[in-house]
């Protein structure tokens, strides 16, 4: 495998009275077609260190690199899942799966065509004509998945895209998430504070200190795929919790 993305020498400080690092020299990669996980405590810049990635805020220091080539905005290349969906609420699903299609000047039924083929990818077929307030949380999430991948990213960026859910609907969209990256392999990197999501879906968890966060260290999760829930029960599942717990308390 080759990196796709590098994170060299990261820092960035935000402009409050007096000011504040949110990061501070990090520096990561990603293999094309892996699947990365950052964990760490809450105000550590997990957040702010996606958006730099997604190409939204630029940092103050150091730089990234996307399949070989410095980052200075937003790519085409590039698509994000936030914690909330952020569904337009006057479109139907078919419409908001559809909207970066039509920003990127798609015609309408090469559009739509490929609208439905993400809406049966997800598992929302029957909804096409649905709004926003006529699905559960869960059923949102999987819009606002399907509209970051209609238009094929090579890399996909989650910020915690589970965070708002129940335990129970959280565990089947862990599941449904590993098997949509299954369809395309793209190059992944998630944010979470869940310690059993995190070793569930990566390829490698990437632990991070408190402000101004950095990369204290990395546990590589060699559990086979596709994975199930069954695998949460077993000796190395446990064994891998908690080396990503032990890496997180050392901070």
């Amino acid at each position: 495998m080759r990196t796709f993305l590098e994170i060299r020498g990261l820092s960035h400080r935000f402009t409050d009275d007096p000011p504040v690092w949110a990061l501070r020299e990090v520096h990561l990669s990603a293999q094309e077609g892996e699947f990365v996980t950052l964990v760490g405590p809450s105000g550590c810049g997990k957040s702010t260190l996606l958006r730099i990635v997604a190409g939204l805020v630029r940092p103050t220091h150091g730089e990234v690199y996307v399949d070989g080539r410095a980052l200075r905005g937003p790519r085409r290349d590039v698509g994000m899942v936030f914690q909330h969906a952020n569904l337009m609420p006057w479109r139907t699903v078919l419409a908001n799966i559809r909207l970066p299609l039509e920003i990127l000047g798609v015609p309408r039924e090469e559009a739509d065509h490929r609208a439905r083929e993400y809406i049966a990818l997800v598992g929302l077929r029957g909804f096409e004509r649905a709004y926003p307030r006529q699905l559960s949380g869960g059923m949102q999430q999987r819009v606002a998945l399907a509209r970051a991948l209609v238009y094929d990213p090579r890399l996909l960026l989650l910020d915690e895209p589970f965070g708002a859910l129940d335990a129970l609907t959280r565990e089947r969209m862990n599941l449904e998430l590993l098997r949509i990256w299954a369809h395309r392999r793209q190059t992944a990197l998630m944010v979470t504070h869940s310690i059993t999501e995190a070793v569930f879906i990566s390829d490698r968890v990437l632990v991070m200190t408190p402000r101004p966060g950095r990369i204290a260290g990395e546990v590589v999760v060699d559990l086979p795929r596709p994975r199930t829930l069954d695998m949460m029960a077993s000796p190395e599942f446990g064994h891998l919790t908690q080396a990503v717990r032990e890496l997180i308390l050392e901070e």
